[in-house]
This record gives structure tokens, C-alpha cells and sequence, in this order.
């Protein structure tokens, strides 16, 4: 999609972090939003900011651990603004902790707003892109679901799932009118998970190196009008290490510790009470 100036998207977890900078890039691109998100005051504040750009911004509270507002929320979105156009699927939750200190529940909900929200919205908005002739899907994964690090095992499994599923996605749909892209982040500063991480101390070595909110906003404007399947934005020159991690993947589980992810996570576990035994 090389035309984004009046066209409509939906972006989720649109109240801070990523998704807040998607949108207000978005926005500055002509495109009208809804943005949607647990915090209204912080979903209003995120409108206002798009607003000032020159569009339409609607904002949608939407609590997607609930399946009734998942299913809701096209047409809820639709009725404000009008057929959807770009879907951005940025909504999900982190999960740093041992993997046997998580609750049934934890590892459902993980698997749940992470992967099968996604799936859900994806299938919802689809239908009406192909027979538009027009719109793109983007999933916002994870550096961890390339490689996944340990203390969030969840959630790298719900973030590789995003993976597959774009992969999957663009084979079935190569010859449509519509495109699916995935980003996938590295370490995240400026708000989010590793920003709230950093504030209390751990951050990545140079090794893992760290991009910013601005870079991935940047990223999905890229992948949307190139029609790229997959773009890392880590900040670092990661690609070696997850074509290695390919390749020769029990290499990488021997070099993996100097660059100090899992040291990071298991501090952060502990913290937390999540260090299991």
C-alpha cells in the first residue's frame, strides 16, 4: 500500500509504548485511526496528539483479554470510521518469570492476547480487504520470537507464532491485493516492557544493543508501503546471530550468555518473586 493519506487503520494497544508511536506516525502519514486500549485517559491523550496532525482519531476502549470485545471490535471500529484498511496488531502482554511459576491461567492469557487475539482480528478484517481490493496486516512480534530467551517462555511462543503466521499468511495470499508484514523488536526504549525494565535497572549490553519506539513506528510505515514480510529492528546487528541461531542452533545456545539476555530476565524474575526454585 503506497497510498496512506485517507485511509483508515486500527491500531491496538494504542495507549502507550510501540502502539502509541505507530499512531501518531500513522497519523502523520494523512491516515485516520482508531486506536484502541485498556487506558481511555492514555488512549485520549494519544487521539489528541493525532488530532493535531490533521485526521480523524477515534479512540475504543477494549479489554482483549475478553473474547466478546475481541469480536466487537472491527465492527466497532468500522462504525466509527469506515472500512478498516491497515490493521496493526501491536496489543500484547510480557511475561517475564519462571516457566514453572506461572499459573495455567498465565500461560493461557499470554498465548491468548498475544497470538490468538491477532489471529481473531486478522480473520475479522480480511475478508473485506480482499474484496476492497486493498490493505495490509501488520503483526508486532519480538526479537524473541526469533530467538527465544529464557524466563519468557509464553511469550516468545506466542511472538514465534506471529511469525509463522505472517509467513503463512503471504504465501496463501501472495497473488492478492493485500499484503501481511511482521516486525519484530529488539530491547525498546522510550516506553513499554524493557523501558519499565531499564527504569529499574537492567539493560541490555552493547552486544544486544537497544532501538527506540520511533525506529519501529518507522519500521511499520516501511513495511506497509514496501510490502516487507519481515523486518528485525533490534538496534543491533542481530540478523548473523538468528541466521546462525538457524543454521547451527546449538552454537548459538552456547554464546547466547555473553550477551547477557538471560541474566537480565532472571534478575527481573527474582524481582518480581517469579525465580521459581
Amino acid at each position: 500500500m503506497e497510498q496512506l493519506a485517507g485511509a483508515n487503520a486500527l491500531v491496538t494497544g494504542a495507549s502507550g509504548g510501540i502502539g502509541a508511536e505507530i499512531a501518531r506516525r500513522l497519523a502523520g502519514q494523512g491516515m485516520n485511526l482508531v486506536i484502541s486500549g485498556r487506558r481511555e485517559d492514555a488512549l485520549a491523550q494519544v487521539a489528541a496528539e493525532a488530532g493535531d496532525r490533521g485526521v480523524r482519531c477515534v479512540t475504543v476502549a477494549a479489554d482483549l483479554t475478553d473474547r466478546q470485545q475481541v469480536r466487537e471490535l472491527l465492527g466497532r471500529a468500522e462504525a466509527h470510521l469506515g472500512p478498516i484498511d491497515v490493521l496493526i496488531n501491536n496489543a500484547g502482554i510480557e511475561s517475564v518469570s519462571s516457566f514453572t511459576a506461572s499459573s495455567e491461567q498465565e500461560l493461557a492469557e499470554v498465548i491468548e492476547v498475544n497470538l490468538t487475539v491477532p489471529m481473531l482480528l486478522t480473520h475479522a478484517a480480511l475478508p473485506g480487504m480482499l474484496q476492497r481490493g486493498r490493505g495490509h496486516v501488520v503483526f508486532i512480534s519480538s526479537v524473541a520470537g526469533k530467538i527465544g530467551p529464557a524466563y519468557n517462555e509464553p511469550y516468545a511462543a506466542s511472538k514465534a507464532g506471529l511469525v509463522a503466521l505472517t509467513q503463512s499468511l503471504r504465501a496463501e495470499y501472495k497473488d492478492a491485493p493485500v499484503g501481511c508484514s511482521v516486525v519484530c523488536p529488539g530491547f525498546t526504549a522510550g516506553d513499554g516492557m524493557y523501558q519499565r525494565m531499564a527504569d529499574d535497572g537492567h539493560t541490555s549490553n552493547r552486544l544486544m544493543g537497544e532501538t527506540t519506539t520511533a525506529k519501529v513506528a518507522d519500521a511499520v510505515i516501511r513495511a506497509i508501503r514496501n510490502d516487507v514480510g519481515e523486518i528485525v529492528e533490534s538496534g543491533a546487528p542481530i540478523r548473523p546471530m538468528l541466521a546462525l541461531a538457524q543454521l547451527t542452533p546449538g552454537m548459538v545456545e552456547r554464546i547466547a550468555p555473553r550477551f547477557g539476555v538471560t541474566q537480565i530476565f532472571e534478575r527481573v524474575a527474582r524481582e518480581r518473586g517469579r525465580g521459581g526454585e
